[in-house]
Parts: structure tokens; sequence; C-alpha cells
């Protein structure tokens, strides 16, 4: 897992040409890894990978009540491949946090209604249109593929700031960029 300090989370990512096999095997990696950490989604650079791929999966249980009906049709777990937001309405704005980012958390304020797009892991486009923590995520794993982390839209980081000085501080020693 790549976390907060190495420089490829802020690489925008390449759209994928081809889906080849090797990289349907890495979405269901990506898949597995996700679960092994409990996450709710993973976009490929945080596994050090530049291709536009991201993985969701919202469990019905942690979705608030009034978005579990209607998001409902959006089969789990989602293989995205070059997504797009279409559109975005409404806004929440609830605690999140990352696996690049362990142990922080913080309030951001995401659309609460976004429709999307993208190829699935058999090429064929895809649009759906998801609300609440669905939608949250969606946003929060695009922005991963465009060079963005989900600290770029905290407005008051002085509760977080000490932690991300540290763990940015930690993985460049790790990487040998410090």
């Amino acid at each position: 897992m790549c976390h907060w300090g190495n420089p490829i989370l802020r690489k925008p990512c390449f759209p994928v040409e081809v889906i080849t096999e090797e990289l349907r095997h890495l979405a269901v990696d990506m898949i597995e890894t996700m679960y092994s950490a409990n996450g709710v989604g993973l976009a490929a650079p945080q596994i050090g990978r530049s291709e536009r791929l991201c993985v969701i999966d919202v469990p019905e249980d942690a979705e608030k009540e009034e978005y579990v009906e209607v998001n409902a049709s959006i089969p789990m777990p989602l293989v995205m491949f070059n997504p797009e937001i279409l559109s975005k309405e409404g806004e929440q704005i609830d605690e999140e946090g990352c696996l690049s980012f362990p142990s922080i958390h913080a309030p951001v304020t995401r659309a609460d209604k976004v429709s999307f797009t993208f190829a699935d892991i058999n090429g064929q486009r895809q649009i759906y249109t998801a609300y609440g923590l669905l939608a949250r995520a969606v946003q929060h794993e695009l922005e991963h593929l465009n060079g963005g982390v989900f600290i770029d839209n905290v407005t008051d980081k002085t509760k977080i700031d000490a932690k991300l000085e540290k763990l940015a501080a930690k993985t460049k020693r790790k990487l040998g960029l410090a």
C-alpha cells in the first residue's frame, strides 16, 4: 500500500487503452487488497500503479438507510476502468479516511449524488447514479486517479497536520526520499 508521502499519489493516471487479462487480474487483486484492509475503495496509485483503474464495494450495512434501495441496482464490487463523473448534485459532509492515510480521518464535503460512467471488467461502458456513501466513495477514488487525495478537501487541517507530517516523513524514509 502506498502511503502519504509517496509521489505516485500526486500523479494523474493514464487511460487504459485495452483491458487485458493482466489488468483483469490486477482488478481482482485490488478487490482482495481492499477487503483485507477493510476499505470500501482502492485506486491504482494506492498500490503503486498508474492506470485509471479503481475498485469499490460499499457494504449495504455501511450505507445510510435512505440510500440502500436507490443504490441497490449498482452491482458490487465495482471494477472501474477510465471512470468519469458526469454530474454532481447536493452536498454531504462526513468523516472520511483513506487506506493511504492510516488512522487519519477528517470531515470532507462531497456531492450527495453523482452520475458516473466507466468501462467494466469486460470493457462494457456502464453509467450509474449513486447516492450517499457510494457517491462519496466514487468521488474519493476518482480523485486518486486525478492525482488528488481526500485531504485536499479538508478545510481545517490543524487537527491532522502533525499526523500528516509524521506519515509523510515515515513514507519518504522507507522510499529513500528523505
